[in-house]
């Protein structure tokens, strides 16, 4: 019993995480370059809207994920237009493309579907299924902890593995080559990128296009594996828990891994905590219980923003000198 209960709880911590990492690591991303980017919640929400809505009409995961990467893109481009291109407040900005997202996915989703903003379920060739059964049921046959790394680390999906592969890939590219080197010199002295004849607006504009990117597939994993339909506001503040977890890990891909799967942890752990007395406090309230991941990104936020040290230059335009 004791190896199902931790294989499950490793296993649930995995899946919960992966909206969480990607997004993360987007933010990682985008702040690096010098970017803040608040409207990661929206991102992922319109993204998860477009994924459900056209893989209910089409049919196609591929073009479900499409429509989703067109439009986590075309967020992070009319990001850069106001605020890289034009100089503008980028908190307010992201918070504009939160709150417009919110909005815009509660209308269209009523207009095209009449479900009260919800969209049909997908069908099960869209969805998301477990990528290496076979070996699941081959490694849970291993005496001892077969059962626990069968059900910990097989059987996922490719957006499990590939979250995880996602981190190593932003690191190698921030710190193992030459367009990772300019892009954290964008964050920190712009102005030395361009006395080097690199323009700052370019790379900044690049580290936004992958911004989209992740942010998309952050939004179509709700969809495409925990939800088989859309539902207004279904990210629930997850890139706020992102950026809290980026900033954690001190905009570093493997430091917001960490502090990702500790929120997914405790997201896994509050589910299986939902009606069960504990010693000598009782049955916990089901709200406590589901308050814990959102508890932490404020104690997270109030005892750890003041320690970790942003990029010089985030959240300043950049104005090439004349």
């Amino acid at each position: 019993m004791d190896e199902v209960l931790i294989g499950t709880v490793v296993a649930s911590t995995l899946r919960v995480s992966v909206p969480l990492i990607l997004c993360a690591l987007a933010g990682c991303l985008s702040e690096r370059s010098g970017v803040i980017d608040l409207g990661l919640e929206g991102k992922m929400l319109l993204a998860a809207f477009a994924t459900a809505a056209v893989g209910a009409v089409s049919g196609s995961m591929a073009l479900a994920l499409a429509a989703a990467i067109a439009v986590g893109v075309a967020l992070s481009m009319l990001h850069g237009y106001a605020c890289v291109t034009h100089g503008g407040d980028q908190v307010v900005l992201g918070v504009a493309i939160t709150m417009m997202a919110a909005g815009l996915t509660s209308v269209l989703g009523g207009a095209w579907f009449t479900l009260g903003g919800q969209t049909p379920p997908l069908p099960e060739a869209v969805r998301l299924h477990p990528l290496l059964p076979e070996l699941a049921a081959a490694v849970c046959e291993l005496p001892g902890i077969g059962t626990t790394l069968s059900l910990a680390l097989f059987g996922h999906n490719v957006f499990v593995y590939g979250a995880l592969a996602a981190v190593a890939g932003v690191w190698w590219l921030l710190y193992r080559t030459r367009f990772g080197l300019r892009l954290r010199a964008a964050g920190e002295n712009p102005q030395m990128v361009d006395a080097a004849g690199v323009p700052v607006r370019r790379l900044r504009y690049q580290a936004l296009a992958l911004n989209g990117v992740l942010a998309a597939f952050a939004g179509s994993y709700l969809v495409l594996a925990m939800n088989p339909s859309f539902i207004p506001n279904m990210t629930a503040g997850r890139g706020y828990m992102a950026l809290a977890a980026m900033i954690f890990g001190k905009w570093h891909p493997v430091g917001a891994l960490w502090a990702c799967l500790l929120f997914g942890f405790l997201d896994a752990v509050s589910i299986r905590l939902q009606g069960v007395a504990l010693p000598v406090v009782g049955e916990v309230p089901v709200q406590a219980i589901q308050a814990l991941p959102y508890v932490l990104t404020v104690v997270l936020l109030a005892g750890f923003i003041g320690r970790a040290v942003a990029p010089k230059a985030l959240g300043r335009p950049y104005v090439k000198e004349r």
